[in-house]
């Protein structure tokens, strides 16, 4: 066979590093472990030359130098395979390739289209909505002043807005303090149009996350960066409060490629790349278990999750509520841990976990997605199927009236109302702002979103009766996502 043709067939067919890596064990396939002959190095196979390719495809590699490649592919573990099944792994756990996303922010909400277009909708008191007012909005409304940008990645906190450009570069809109509550409110600006965040020009960013206290980033090469939250060192660093300047996260971490980040309240998570797997850190505020260690201490650097090698879980997706945690397995299986408020954990109880726990009531299925909220979890199955528990106050996990719509829910339940979209779910969103009425989104494959929950400010986007406080049923929003 022709070297240039097999690398064709290699590299355009959406193999995976572990079937390249078996085609070039494989004893009876020779052919895929002699030298390619072909650019950028002769000397490769030709199973190496198609993870090439296929890195080279993504944007944030593309205009990588070559020494910053190399660099990284070294912290992978040494082959272009292996920093494959990382960038992969990266993309599937933060949504980084999907077409489109929502986020369920705290009163607001955010839509970013599969085109790159912003639409922002709900409460708006610090122009987190990006506007130019300070004006709520009750239906999604585009902001043209990103015209020409083509946003990949939004990250919402307590009235500021973060959003994630395909040339990692960040946009910022609302409250200018990055995730510093403690501060007055007066001693920073409102931000009613998106401008970029020069603080980090020089950091190609993946992905943004926000809590109550902290802000912190993800850059393409897998270092994580906080903004805030640093007095006593409780993120890794010991600046003044007030400091803004983007840190590097110290520790472990450093030598090893972050793949995802997600924060809670006051603590954050990191999915950390290793080529037989990955692993989960933690660090900040550990009331409650949130970061599951065993106890309920602090930590000021991260420090690994090691009770996922005795439960033999790898995790693959992490999701933070403001103050619990989900994980999601490889084989399907989902752990929760921290307070278990409203049975928000699905233990069938409300006492807190402090390590990583199966969620029984979802033994019989195999997840594909997961995200928490305030209080509330959301679970979606292989075959498409929804559950979800915790907090039923604020009408947002999707049972209708009759079901006790706000009742809590302490144990995994199937969520019928959602089956009338007609199609498959594939991503939910809620919200987790601890000072913020809950709702929730759900996307289905075609770019359909269907909200419910409260909708105080006008954050699910839709019309409402006269005296209408929310919905328990979902709704579609008038947008296409596609």
């Amino acid at each position: 066979m022709n070297s240039s043709v097999a690398l064709h067939v290699l590299s355009s067919y959406g193999l995976e590093p572990d079937d390249l890596a078996r085609l070039e064990a494989s004893a009876t396939c020779s052919f895929f472990r002699q030298h390619g002959g072909l650019p950028p190095d002769e000397r490769l196979p030709l199973t190496e030359l198609a993870a090439f390719d296929m890195c080279r495809r993504r944007v944030a590699l593309a205009s990588m130098a070559a020494a910053e490649e190399e660099a990284l592919k070294q912290r992978c573990g040494g082959s272009y395979k292996l920093l494959l099944k990382y960038l992969l792994a990266g993309e599937r756990a933060c949504d980084r390739r999907e077409k489109f996303q929502v986020v369920a922010g705290p009163g607001f909400s955010i839509a970013v289209t599969s085109n790159g277009e912003v639409h922002t909708f709900g409460h708006n008191h610090s122009g987190q909505l990006g506007h130019g007012t300070l004006s709520n909005e009750e239906m999604p409304r585009l902001i043209r002043s990103l015209q020409g940008v083509r946003i990949v990645q939004a990250a919402a906190g307590a009235e500021r807005t973060l959003l994630v450009t395909d040339a990692g570069r960040v946009y910022q809109c609302g409250k200018n303090y990055f995730g510093i509550p403690i501060l007055s409110n007066s001693t920073f600006d409102s931000i009613k149009t998106p401008v970029l965040l020069e603080s980090l020009k020089d950091i190609f960013v993946v992905q943004a996350t926000i809590g109550h206290f902290l802000t912190a980033i993800l850059s393409r090469e897998g270092r994580v960066y906080t903004l805030s939250w640093g007095v006593d060192g409780r993120l890794g660093h010991d600046t003044d409060a007030t400091d803004r300047t983007p840190r590097l996260l110290s520790g472990v971490l450093e030598d090893k490629p972050v793949v995802q980040i997600a924060a809670g309240n006051c603590y954050l998570l990191a999915l950390a790349f290793q080529p037989n797997g990955m692993c989960v850190y933690s660090l900040g505020c550990g009331l409650g278990g949130k970061l599951s260690h065993g106890s309920t201490d602090d930590e000021h650097h991260p420090r690994l999750i090691a009770h996922f090698a005795i439960l033999n879980l790898q995790p693959i997706a992490l999701s933070a509520g403001s103050w619990h945690a989900i994980a999601l397995g490889k084989d399907g299986r989902v752990c929760t841990w921290g307070w278990g408020y409203n049975g928000c954990l699905g233990h069938g109880d409300e006492d807190y976990q402090n390590l990583p726990k199966v969620v029984k009531g979802l033994s019989h299925v195999k997840a594909v997605h997961v995200a928490a909220g305030l209080c509330t979890t959301f679970v979606i199955t292989e075959n498409g199927d929804i559950y979800s528990f915790g907090r039923g106050s604020d009408s947002n996990l999707g049972y209708p009236p009759q079901y006790g719509h706000r009742l809590d829910q302490l144990t995994p339940k199937l969520v019928t109302s959602l089956t009338c979209a007609g199609e498959k779910i594939i991503r939910l969103s809620a919200t987790k702002e601890h000072e913020a009425a809950g709702h929730t989104f759900a996307m289905t494959e075609s770019g359909k979103l269907y909200a419910f929950g409260m909708a105080i400010y006008g954050q699910l986007g839709i019309k409402l009766l006269q005296g209408q406080d929310g919905t328990s049923s979902p709704q579609r929003v008038d947008i296409d996502l596609s």
